[in-house]
């Protein structure tokens, strides 16, 4: 999106992305279509409250509501900080806290552009064997999990995990409408076929990743957490990757490599 547009060009843009008619809109945020209609051509200029309630119906990341703010001629309302910054101390270290109570299991914290913030021990498992090129900051963690000289070679159902990682990298970059991670899911899906889907087995509670690791294969499933009620955006898009042993196998790897 061109940085001179107006916010009228930039929330029609939005609302298109997500699919929705001036109507549409103006159901789910309680206000006319006229309206709707009036603030996407220029004829009305939406105050600040206006802004922000449209932006939260069309599901915009809160770095782009500033920028939806800014083009209203309104000053941007959502903070950002670097996580070296003084003020963010508690957050990093409760993100510390939160990985290394994961432990023996693995757990990073990953940015909106999946590179590396911080992480336990147990990364050791995802990295090992990697080209040192794909370890250099910052480490990307979704290519170095499918590049052919990272992770890949040693993930046994490597379709089955492209199959779920790369739809999900191109629904976060059609959501945000990031440049960049459009061209990581152009780079990532180079590397093999394009049209493979997770076949669930009855078995499978979620999508387990199966590993080679030193001559053991580890099985894992993982959850994501992020912070649904950010107000600064480095926390906004933040996730937190936790990874749980799926078989006995791997919980005793993991307990044993910790003693």
């Amino acid at each position: 999106m061109s940085e001179v547009s107006p916010v009228g060009a930039l929330l029609r843009e939005w609302r298109q992305r997500r699919k929705l008619s001036q109507l549409d809109l103006a159901l789910q945020a309680g206000v006319s279509a006229r309206h709707v209609s009036f603030v996407e051509t220029g004829r009305t200029v939406p105050s600040s409250p206006m802004v922000l309630h449209l932006a939260e119906h069309l599901g915009v990341p809160l770095r782009e509501r500033n920028r939806l703010l800014v083009a209203a001629g309104h000053a941007p309302v959502y903070h950002q900080r670097p996580l070296d910054d003084p003020d963010m101390d508690r957050l990093r270290e409760a993100l510390e806290r939160f990985v290394r109570a994961h432990e023996p299991y693995p757990a990073l914290a990953v940015d909106r552009r999946w590179n590396l913030i911080l992480a336990n021990d147990a990364l050791d498992v995802f990295v090992d064997g990697a080209d040192p090129k794909l370890l250099e900051p910052p480490i990307n963690m979704m290519r170095l999990g499918l590049h052919p000289q990272g992770l890949a070679p040693r993930i046994r159902n490597l379709n089955q995990v492209r199959g779920y990682l790369l739809p999900r990298l191109a629904r976060q970059a059609a959501a945000t409408g990031d440049a960049v991670l459009h061209e990581l899911y152009d780079e990532l899906i180079a590397f093999g076929p394009d049209d493979v889907r997770p076949v669930p087995d009855p078995a499978d509670i979620a999508l387990p990743i199966r590993i080679d690791h030193r001559g053991t294969e580890l099985c894992l499933i993982n959850a994501i957490t992020t912070f649904g009620t950010a107000f600064d955006i480095t926390l906004d898009e933040i996730a937190v990757e936790s990874y749980l042993p799926a078989d006995a196998r791997t919980a005793d790897f993991f307990r044993a490599a910790q003693r």
